[in-house]
């Protein structure tokens, strides 16, 4: 059996992952609301396995911290983790995660193998650029916020990506604003 594997990320219109400090933004380009979180809390209520690579491993240490309040973020906190890293050594300061060194192709592709639980990777870019590259993402789950950070967005989501042919199997709007896309990606040949 193959688990399913969904490359998980937030965007602003104009395709960014983040914002430099003088953005002055706040968490979700300040567009949370009570559909978005919801909707957030139960896919993370779900069984899976989160996967990480060490960049992104390492921002939701420093921004979780040991004290975290709101429930979406325990929730990923507390999943079993997978963190795809060459720099990083076990253990680690998180609950239920573990390192695996080496290709995160090869990795990857024994996750889903081995995995009775589908997989999802929040952020991680590069990673998920090289998984979607080499055919191992099934589904790539877009959250677009209702704002173009043009000169104070950072980390272009499909900076230098390969070509990808997308089939839309979900779509809805949260809050009235926010955009959930979940396609199927399939390369462009």
């Amino acid at each position: 059996m193959t688990a399913t594997y969904t490359f998980d990320i937030f965007t602003t219109l104009d395709g960014f992952a983040s914002y430099t400090e003088d953005g002055d933004w706040g968490g979700y380009w300040g567009k949370q609301g009570p559909e978005f979180l919801d909707r957030r809390l139960a896919l993370y209520g779900e069984e899976q396995r989160l996967v990480l690579g060490a960049n992104t491993f390492r921002q939701f240490q420093q921004a979780l911290g040991p004290e975290v309040t709101d429930p979406v973020n325990t929730r990923m906190k507390h999943m079993p983790t997978t963190v795809i890293s060459s720099t990083l050594r076990n253990p680690l300061d998180w609950p239920n995660a573990t390192v695996i060194s080496g290709d995160a192709v090869e990795t990857l592709a024994r996750l889903k193998q081995e995995s009775d639980i589908p997989l999802r990777s929040h952020g991680s870019l590069s990673l998920n650029r090289a998984l979607m590259a080499a055919g191992l993402v099934d589904r790539v789950q877009l959250t677009i916020f209702p704002v173009i950070t043009g000169r104070t967005g950072t980390e272009p989501i499909f900076q230098n990506a390969a070509d990808f042919d997308l089939d839309l199997i979900e779509s809805r709007t949260l809050d009235g604003h926010t955009q959930e896309l979940i396609y199927r990606p399939t390369p462009h040949l």
